[in-house]
C-alpha cells in the first residue's frame, strides 16, 4: 500500500519526501525529526506502530492520514496526543471512496428494514491471506452502522483470508421468502491509495481528529448530494 500511495502521488505531480519502512524506521524522536518540514504523512503499516507514528507526526507538526486498521483499542490515546499537540489526523476503517458510499447505502437499507419483521442482517468479508486483522475494520464499521440502524440488533460477521483478494464486503438481509444483498468488491488497492491522497489534501491546514467519513460527507455536500 505504501508503494502504491507513493506511485499515485508522483503520478499526480506530488513530491514524495521520504518513505519510511520497518527496515529504516527509528524511535519517536528520530522519526519526528525525519518528518519535520513535510506537508503530510500517510501511514499504512501495522496496528502496533500507530500510536508511535501519531506521536511522531504531531511532534513534527505534520498532519497524518492513518490507513492502518486494528488499533481502535488505543483510539483514546491517539485522540489525546493529537489534542495535546494541536495536531491533525484523518483515520478510517477503509479509504476507498466506493466503500464509504457503500457504508451509506448499507445503513439506509438497514433503516428501511429495521421495523419489518423476519429479516436477519449479516455481513461477509474476504481479503488476501496476508491481512492480519479479522474481521476487517470495514466489516466492523459496517456492523456498527447496521446495529445502530436496526436498534441494537446483533450483526453476525464472517471472514475469509485466502489468496490475493483485495477486499470484498457483502451485507445481507435474509428472510424465509427472500434475501437482499449488497456487495462492494475492490478490484485493486489503487482505490485505497486514491482515497488516502484525497484525505491528505483535505487535512491540509486543519487541526483535530477526523474520520474519513467526514471527508466524504463534505465532498458529497459540496457536490449537492444528500448524505445518510
Amino acid at each position: 500500500m505504501g508503494q502504491m500511495v507513493a506511485d499515485l502521488a508522483r503520478e499526480a505531480g506530488d513530491e514524495v519526501g521520504a518513505i519510511i519502512t520497518s527496515e529504516n524506521s527509528a524511535d519517536v524522536s528520530q522519526l519526528a525529526q525525519r518528518l519535520t518540514g513535510h506537508q503530510v504523512a500517510i501511514d499504512f503499516s501495522v496496528a502496533g506502530a500507530v500510536v508511535a507514528h501519531v506521536e511522531a507526526c504531531v511532534r513534527a507538526g505534520v498532519p497524518l492520514v492513518e490507513g492502518t486498521t486494528g488499533w481502535q483499542a488505543h483510539e483514546a490515546d491517539v485522540r489525546r496526543l493529537v489534542s495535546e499537540h494541536q495536531g491533525a489526523l484523518v483515520f478510517g476503517a477503509n479509504f476507498s471512496i466506493g466503500v464509504n458510499v457503500f457504508y451509506r447505502i448499507a445503513a439506509h437499507a438497514a433503516s428501511l428494514l429495521a421495523n419489518i419483521e423476519g429479516y436477519d442482517p449479516f455481513i461477509e468479508e474476504a481479503h488476501h491471506k496476508r491481512k492480519r486483522d479479522a474481521p476487517s475494520g470495514t466489516a466492523l464499521h459496517l456492523s456498527e452502522l447496521l446495529a445502530r440502524a436496526m436498534k441494537g440488533r446483533e450483526i453476525p460477521v464472517s471472514s475469509t483470508r485466502a489468496g490475493s483478494i483485495p477486499g470484498t464486503h457483502r451485507v445481507g438481509f435474509d428472510s424465509a421468502v427472500d434475501q437482499i444483498t449488497l456487495t462492494h468488491m475492490a478490484r485493486s488497492r489503487r482505490g485505497f491509495a486514491a482515497g488516502a491522497l484525497l484525505a491528505a489534501r483535505w487535512i491540509a491546514g486543519r487541526k483535530g481528529t477526523y474520520e474519513f467519513s467526514e471527508v466524504i460527507d463534505e465532498i458529497l455536500k459540496t457536490n449537492g448530494a444528500s448524505t445518510v
